[in-house]
């Protein structure tokens, strides 16, 4: 008799990628975090977006660098 195949090993779920660098301090007048240039509603929802949607925010993270005050920065 034939023992039934064994089950497949799960496959642990894909990582996705994250502009996040572990700075989680969100600036008040531009709303972005200082670390990662996102928002927080993008931070919150960033593992439930697509892969379309969360390209097109990472295309404009270095742009919004200008939109927060550079003493803040560091510069």
């Amino acid at each position: 008799m034939r023992q039934p195949a064994a089950p497949s090993p799960a496959r642990p779920p894909r990582s996705v990628a994250t502009p996040c660098v572990m700075v989680c301090t969100v600036d008040g007048a531009s709303g972005l975090c200082l670390g990662c240039f996102r928002t927080l509603p993008e931070i919150a929802t960033w593992s439930r977006m697509s892969a379309e949607e969360r390209a097109a925010i990472m295309d404009e993270l270095e742009g919004r660098r200008g939109l927060i005050d550079p003493v803040l920065l560091g510069g």
